[in-house]
């Protein structure tokens, strides 16, 4: 299959930021205390002796992959990048990356305890949504959990010319509106739990969102 132009865009604008993108992003326990508190709410629903591993989903650099390691949850790391996963293998050695893509995971049916991604879909064009979403719960065992954080908008489309350290990208951004990320978690089968909505944080322009769900047994 061809490789979805938003993929590749994803791809290299990652591998030339990841250094920077690496330094610059925030550590998970500088996070505020929501977030790090839906982290840690994910931690305990995914640890054992809830069956299946866990995949962070668009790890970037492991930082968040580790923070969960450290919570005692079984946890890998994948991202579209390979720039993004040398780096987090040479941070984080005693934990498994690799290279993959959401819209077509090389992980079984029904593998996954667990999934976690964290900003990491922003960067897909709604029409892929279902393609992303059904993934997530062809991977998932029943009963398995998914938390799905990132920026949201009513239906805002940004062409970044540059990012981190002031590198060129060609990704996208997608912001689409909370009910709408919500109705796409459902028609793929999942159901959502909880969600909430945080207004910008100082310095910032966008509000973000996080949904906790999970596949029917």
């Amino acid at each position: 299959m061809t490789e979805p132009s938003h993929v590749t865009a994803a791809r290299e604008s990652y591998d030339t930021v990841a250094a920077d993108y690496a330094r610059l992003v925030k550590e998970p326990a500088e996070l505020d205390p929501v977030s790090r508190a839906m982290l840690a709410t994910f931690a305990e629903l995914v640890r054992p002796p809830h069956p299946g591993p866990v995949a962070d989903l668009g790890c970037g650099p492991g930082k968040v992959t580790a923070h969960l390691a450290a919570l005692g949850v079984p946890v890998f790391g994948v991202d579209v990048s390979p720039r993004m996963v040398e780096l987090a293998r040479t941070a984080y050695p005693e934990l498994r990356f690799a290279v993959g893509s959401m819209t077509a995971l090389d992980i079984g049916s029904g593998e996954l305890g667990g999934i976690l991604a964290y900003y990491a879909t922003h960067h897909t064009p709604p029409q892929w949504l279902p393609t992303v979403f059904a993934e997530f719960h062809r991977t998932l065992a029943p009963g398995g959990v998914l938390m799905l954080a990132g920026h949201v908008g009513d239906d805002e489309h940004l062409r970044p010319t540059h990012a981190y350290g002031g590198h060129p990208v060609s990704y996208e951004w997608y912001l689409l509106p909370p009910d709408r990320i919500a109705e796409l978690l459902h028609g793929a089968g999942l159901v959502v739990t909880a969600r909430t909505v945080q207004e910008p944080e100082e310095g910032a322009r966008r509000q973000t969102g996080t949904f906790l769900a999970y596949k029917p047994r």
